[in-house]
């Protein structure tokens, strides 16, 4: 039987971690709505933008661990930043899109499958979840789609909005997956700027390729874009990479759900998309959801021996 990686307790510095990444992502798809800009090129500006912050700082604090990475069993890990870099764009180029062709519930309900996609990919990485954990992960999406109101059959274009959702979750579980293993021994401010900067070297050859306007913009747009990189880039998932070495990647996906509320919250308050009559009782099936899958893991974590695993280097906001 498969060990789980032992992780140390959650701290307050975790916990509140988790918190801000869970408030700042819900105003993700909430500004993707509003900017009139192409998806795709919004969210190579997410990233271009958010490594042009980090770059500068984790280049003069982290130029040994650069280095490391590109040397003997290093090489491991930077393929691992770079593969997640890979899965980061895949999710950005499927799941952006969706919101600007469904609205901000249906696409944030769907790409909240993330969770059911990460417990498939533990499980193929021999790792037995609890039953606890699943039925949790079920719960959860379940209460996700109710209380945003995810419809397949309000028109074609919202049809293939909600297929790039669901792609979008598939791709951010595997994304998660490869960003636990490299978090495991690379501090967060290295792996967030090789990770992004993959990304954006991806999405800018898929525009340029495509064709998509990159500038001309109105002064709204570009305030959201610079937004979307403040809020749910650089806090966001900046903060949920932190807390990755000290939470499964299938807990955190989990957590993610939480977005779901929170962006059709926004999208009801900024930009008139109102609540379906379920989005209450959906939300406390959601918040169910996320307390079983916490206490499950929790308890199978204290069944299970511990199997140390290197200490993180990086401290919140290196």
């Amino acid at each position: 039987m498969s060990l789980t990686p032992y992780r140390p307790p959650v701290d307050a510095l975790t916990l509140g971690a988790l918190v801000l990444a869970v408030g700042a992502v819900s105003s993700s798809a909430p500004l993707v709505a509003f900017a009139a800009a192409p998806a795709l090129a919004i969210a190579f500006w997410r990233n271009t933008l958010s490594v042009a912050v980090l770059g500068p700082f984790s280049l003069a604090r982290r130029r040994p661990e650069f280095r490391a990475l590109t040397v003997g069993a290093g090489r491991r890990e930077g393929l691992y930043c770079v593969l997640s870099g890979l899965a980061l764009a895949a999710h950005f180029a499927t799941w952006m899109p969706s919101v600007q062709l469904t609205t901000v519930a249906a696409a944030t309900a769907l790409v909240a499958t993330q969770p059911v996609w990460q417990g498939l990919i533990a499980r193929w990485q021999g790792r037995r979840l609890p039953l606890a954990v699943w039925a949790g992960i079920g719960i959860a999406v379940v209460g996700a789609a109710l209380a945003t109101g995810a419809d397949l059959t309000v028109s074609g274009r919202a049809f293939a909005g909600d297929l790039l959702a669901v792609a979008g979750g598939m791709f951010a579980a595997i994304y998660t997956a490869l960003g636990e293993r490299a978090r495991a021994t690379i501090s967060t401010t290295t792996y967030t700027t090789i990770c992004y900067g993959v990304c954006a070297a991806v999405l800018l050859v898929i525009c340029l390729l495509g064709g998509v306007r990159l500038h001309g913009y109105d002064p709204g747009t570009w305030l959201a874009i610079l937004g979307l990189v403040a809020g749910a880039q650089l806090l966001g998932h900046s903060m949920f990479n932190y807390a990755l070495h000290r939470v499964s990647a299938t807990t955190v996906s989990v957590l993610i759900l939480l977005e779901a509320p929170g962006a059709a919250l926004i999208a009801w308050v900024w930009l008139g998309q109102l609540p379906r009559p379920l989005a209450l009782p959906g939300l406390a099936l959601l918040l169910a959801g996320v307390a079983v899958v916490i206490l499950g893991g929790a308890r199978a974590g204290r069944r299970t021996e511990p199997v140390a695993v290197p200490a993180d280097p990086a401290p919140l906001g290196d």
